[in-house]
């Protein structure tokens, strides 16, 4: 059998989010597109905010130090400088255009908190789940700034700046082995499409942040406007269209890790004597 011949299905939009608005830290201003009611977890994606103001009491106060236990955070700033610290003398500044991907492991307590006093601060948190054998791995930083994050021209009118994963030979700095993730952040100049395959069994989605596209073949295609979530199913091979206006969306998939998850607040673990011993372990400051 001449498996190259086949082609991978197309996918779908299996179901359309919009965020929820919310506070975290601080208080600083956020819209929730996974973790909140509609779409509580997207395995292995715990978490989804974005964050976007010109305001800058909507995000001065920051995310003052807190712990995390069992799981990776990924931030992917667009505008704005966010400097974090750790307890373990772990220190770095987010521009715009930088990634950072921290493996929360065993545990640490971090800040994230805004070095600037004006202007707009925008980007992305995303949260990954560990499996049961990393949760208690030493945590640890994948750090890139903007010269490090690798474009790709696939397409006319295409572009795409890759955070994990490969476009043709261009392959994305982050590498986790368990879930395998992708993460791009596609550009469509107006009515320009793009076809993307995941790899198989991904849970995946594609959220839009400016502009509109059609996700779908063209009989099955939904339009998704900008602040829209489009969770991907039925097929590996994504169709992207931009409608009238230039569009930009992040295109994010991992493997499922299909395990039980126990979380609370900061901590991500398997069960509940897990959970219980996070916080044991974070009030008696072993983190």
């Amino acid at each position: 059998m001449n498996t190259a011949s086949i082609q991978p299905v197309p996918a779908r939009v299996a179901r359309k989010v919009r965020g929820m608005a919310t506070s975290d830290g601080a208080g600083v201003k956020l819209t929730r597109m996974i973790g909140g009611p509609d779409l509580p977890d997207l395995d292995p994606f715990l978490l989804l905010d974005e964050f976007g103001t010109d305001r800058a009491e909507d995000y001065i106060a920051g995310f003052p130090s807190h712990p995390h236990r069992g799981f990776e955070t990924v931030t992917y700033m667009l505008d704005g400088r966010m400097r974090h610290k750790d307890n373990h003398g772990n220190e770095g500044l987010l521009t715009p255009g930088s990634v950072q991907w921290m493996t929360a492991g065993r545990g640490l307590v971090h800040s994230e908190m805004p070095e600037q006093e004006s202007g707009r601060m925008r980007g992305f948190q995303l949260w990954v789940n560990l499996p049961a054998r990393d949760k208690m791995t030493d945590p640890k930083y994948q750090e890139f700034a903007p010269d490090r994050i690798p474009v790709a021209t696939p397409a006319p009118g295409v572009t795409v700046k890759l955070i994990a994963g490969r476009v043709g030979e261009v392959i994305g700095p982050i590498v986790q082995p368990a879930t395998d993730p992708v993460y791009l952040d596609v550009s469509l100049q107006s009515g320009k499409a793009w076809e993307y395959a995941l790899p198989e069994g991904h849970s995946a989605f594609a959220y839009v942040f400016e502009g509109a596209v059609t996700v779908g073949e063209a009989d099955d295609a939904r339009a998704v406007d900008a602040q829209e979530m489009a969770v991907l199913g039925g097929g590996a091979l994504v169709q992207l269209r931009a409608g009238n206006r230039d569009a930009r969306l992040i295109l994010v998939a991992g493997r499922p890790l299909r395990e039980p998850v126990m979380r609370h607040g900061p901590f991500v673990m398997n069960t509940r004597q897990e959970l219980m011993q996070a916080f044991v372990d974070f009030q008696e400051g072993r983190f």
